[in-house]
């Protein structure tokens, strides 16, 4: 029953590229052994060898668990383009559904940094009245964020209310 609260109505969810899910794990791979290596030379020059063994083979496993993970984070991304109201999900242990009514959207950005543009990928942000309002979505390809873009700021305009 909880996955119905987190399910948009008669509408099927739009996932984000496979790309993304590389993208994040070469993230993984450019951040994380750096920690690791920086805390296991703490550990053997202020504790003790067997402390800096430790730390980096604990390390390792939690990089590959980071690595392994990041497929299932990046699937549970996704949006829903209803009548009305464009639903954003996310989440592994903490769940989220957004519902950004269409007439309440007040700029649609598009974003893409350096490697977002190395492996073809573009952000869209929505940006409403409320400042709790939290919708991305990220790992969309070009063409893919382009009409995304376009028909929500198409659909922002004819359905504008109270602003």
């Amino acid at each position: 029953m909880p996955d119905l609260l987190f399910a948009p109505p008669t509408a099927e969810w739009h996932r984000l590229s496979p790309r993304y899910r590389t993208l994040r794990r070469l993230g993984v791979l450019l951040t994380w052994p750096w920690w690791v290596a920086g805390l296991a030379v703490l550990g053997w020059l202020f504790v003790a060898l067997w402390v800096a063994i430790v730390i980096a083979v604990v390390g390792v496993l939690w990089i590959g668990w980071r690595w392994w993970r990041m497929g299932a984070l990046v699937a549970s991304w996704g949006y829903a383009k209803l009548a009305d109201d464009l639903y954003v999900t996310r989440g592994l242990w903490f769940k989220r559904l957004t519902a950004v009514p269409y007439g309440r959207m007040q700029v649609v950005e598009v974003e893409a940094g350096p490697l977002d543009r190395a492996f073809k990928l573009a952000t869209i942000k929505l940006v409403t009245a409320s400042a709790s309002t939290d919708a991305t979505i990220p790992g969309l390809l070009p063409e893919e964020a382009a009409r995304l873009r376009d028909r929500l700021t198409e659909l922002g305009e004819t359905r504008t209310s109270g602003l």
